[in-house]
C-alpha cells in the first residue's frame, strides 16, 4: 500500500456511508504547499429527483456541480484517492466518521457513538425571485399564454417572460406609492403580455388601490383576444383594450371604442361605462409604457406621454428606420447616404454598422427631447441581450425644469451635426418650438 493511501476496508466504509441511506454530508480538506483544496458533497433534491451537490474550493475559487448517482460515485472515488495531508468529516444519520492523514502519511480515524438523526433533503431547485413569482400568478400566466396547462413557462415564451419580468422590475424602481387613481396606457399593447401583467403587479405586489390599465392596439383580432383574456381573469372593468391607431387615440375617445362582446350584460356595461366616465373625468394618465413598438410608434408613445402630462414614461424601442432615411447626402459611387463631408462614409456603407449607429442616435435624440421637456431620463439595458437584442429602455420621470439651455444646446448641436430632423421633434414641434426660439 502506497504512502497516504487508505486501507481497502476504510475505503469501503466511506463508500457505504456516502452512497447508502442516511448520508448527510462529506467534507475533505487537502493541504498542499501552504494552500488548501476543499471539496464538500451533500444530497439535494432537484426537480423531484435525488442528486448530489459537490462544492469545490481551490485557492479561493468556488465551483458547484449537481451530480447524479453515477457521477457522485465517481467524484467520491476522487475524494478517496487524494494524496497528501488531509482531513475528512463524514456525517450520516447513524453517526460521524473523522479521518486525518498526517504529513508523514499516518491515517487516524475516529467514529462517533451511534446516533439516530433524521435526514431531511431539502429541495434545491433554483427559483428566481421575480415580479411574476411575487404573487399567485398561475391563472394569469396560463391565461395570457406564457405558461402551459401545468403552470410551467413555455420554452417558446421564455424570452417574453423574462422581458415582462425585467420591465416590471423597472416599474417597481420607478413609480412612487400613491392612493390616488393610477391610470396606465400601453401604446401598442400587442398580445397584452405586459399590459395585463402590469395591472396585477401594481395591485397585487405594489398594492396600488385604484389602478386602470388601457391597452391600445391596431389589430381587431388581437384586441378582441386581449379583451377576452381580461374577462377570463375578471378584470375587464379595470384592464381595457381599445382598437385604435395610437397616433390618433385620445383618452376621451375611449367610450366609443368599447366592444359590445365584452359588455353584453347590462350589469357589466354599467360597471365599464362608470369606469370610462371616471377616466374621462380625471383625464389624467399617470404612466405611459411601450414595449417594442416599431419605428416611429415608439416616438408616438413618447409624444403621448408628454401631451398627456404623464409623470412616468417607460419605453423599450424596437426597430428604427426613420433616421436611416435622413442621414447625409447620397454617395454617387455606392448609392448609400453619407454625411456631406464624408467623415462617416466608410462606416455608413456597412449596413449593420449604419443600422446600429442610427439606433444609438435615435435613442439619444429621444432622451434629449424628453429632457428638454422636463423629464429626468435614463437610458438603460432593462433585460439581458439573451432575452432580446432590443434591450434598451428609456426610463423617464417628469420633474425637472423644462427648456434649460444646456440640454437644448446639446440637442441642437448633435442634430445639426448630422443634418437631420428627428421624427419626435416634428411630432412635438409646438412644444419644442418655443424653447428653440428662445435659445436662438
Amino acid at each position: 500500500m502506497e504512502r497516504f493511501e487508505l486501507e481497502p476496508k476504510l475505503k469501503e466504509e466511506i463508500r457505504a456511508r456516502v452512497l447508502g441511506e442516511g448520508f448527510m454530508k462529506i467534507v475533505q480538506t487537502v493541504r498542499r504547499n501552504g494552500k488548501q483544496f476543499k471539496i464538500a458533497m451533500r444530497p439535494v433534491e432537484i426537480g423531484g429527483e435525488k442528486k448530489f451537490q459537490a462544492e469545490m474550493t481551490d485557492d479561493g475559487q468556488v465551483q458547484v456541480k449537481n451530480l447524479d448517482m453515477n457521477a457522485a460515485a465517481e467524484g467520491l472515488e476522487e475524494i478517496i484517492a487524494q494524496r497528501g495531508a488531509r482531513d475528512m468529516h463524514l456525517m450520516t444519520a447513524k453517526g460521524d466518521l473523522h479521518m486525518r492523514v498526517t504529513k508523514k502519511g499516518h491515517v487516524m480515524v475516529t467514529r462517533s457513538a451511534e446516533m439516530d438523526r433524521v435526514v431531511t433533503v431539502q429541495p434545491h431547485d433554483r427559483v428566481k425571485k421575480l415580479p411574476l413569482t411575487s404573487f399567485d400568478s398561475a391563472a394569469l400566466l396560463k391565461t395570457i399564454g406564457l405558461a402551459d396547462g401545468s403552470g410551467k413557462i413555455r420554452a417558446s415564451m421564455r424570452g417574453k417572460y423574462d422581458q415582462v419580468n425585467e420591465f416590471l422590475k423597472v416599474v417597481k424602481e420607478t413609480v412612487q406609492p400613491t392612493d390616488e387613481p393610477f391610470t396606465v396606457v400601453d401604446c401598442g399593447c400587442g398580445k397584452a403580455y405586459l399590459t395585463i401583467s402590469l395591472y396585477f403587479y401594481l395591485t397585487e405586489v405594489l398594492k396600488f388601490p385604484n389602478v386602470k390599465v388601457i391597452g391600445i392596439g391596431r389589430r381587431s383580432d388581437v384586441v378582441a383576444a386581449a379583451k377576452k383574456m381580461a374577462a377570463q381573469l375578471d378584470v375587464a372593468d379595470r384592464v381595457l383594450f381599445v382598437e385604435a391607431d395610437p397616433n390618433e387615440f385620445q383618452i376621451s375617445d375611449l367610450k366609443s371604442q368599447i366592444d359590445d362582446s365584452v359588455t353584453s350584460q347590462s350589469n357589466n356595461r354599467t360597471v365599464e361605462q362608470s369606469n370610462i366616465r371616471t377616466i374621462e373625468h380625471s383625464n389624467k394618465v399617470s404612466m405611459v409604457v411601450s414595449l417594442h413598438a416599431c419605428d416611429t410608434a415608439t416616438d408616438e408613445a413618447l409624444a403621448k406621454g408628454v401631451e398627456w402630462k404623464a409623470r412616468y414614461i417607460l419605453s423599450a424601442p424596437c426597430c428604427q428606420h426613420e433616421l436611416q432615411k435622413m442621414i447625409g447626402v447620397r454617395d454617387r459611387g455606392s448609392g448609400i447616404r453619407v454625411r456631406g463631408d464624408d467623415d462617416f462614409a466608410g462606416l455608413l456603407r456597412q449596413s449593420i454598422l449604419r443600422e446600429r449607429l442610427c439606433d444609438i442616435l435615435t435613442d439619444s435624440f429621444r432622451a434629449m427631447i424628453l429632457r428638454i421637456l422636463g423629464f429626468k431620463v435614463q437610458v438603460i439595458e432593462f433585460v439581458s441581450s439573451e432575452a432580446t437584442a432590443r434591450n434598451i429602455m428609456l426610463k423617464c420621470e417628469y420633474g425637472v425644469k423644462p427648456g434649460q439651455p444646456g440640454p437644448i444646446g446639446e440637442y441642437l448641436n448633435l442634430r445639426d451635426y448630422w443634418k437631420v430632423t428627428p421624427w419626435l421633434e416634428t411630432r412635438l414641434e409646438k412644444l419644442l418650438g418655443k424653447y428653440f426660439e428662445r435659445y436662438d
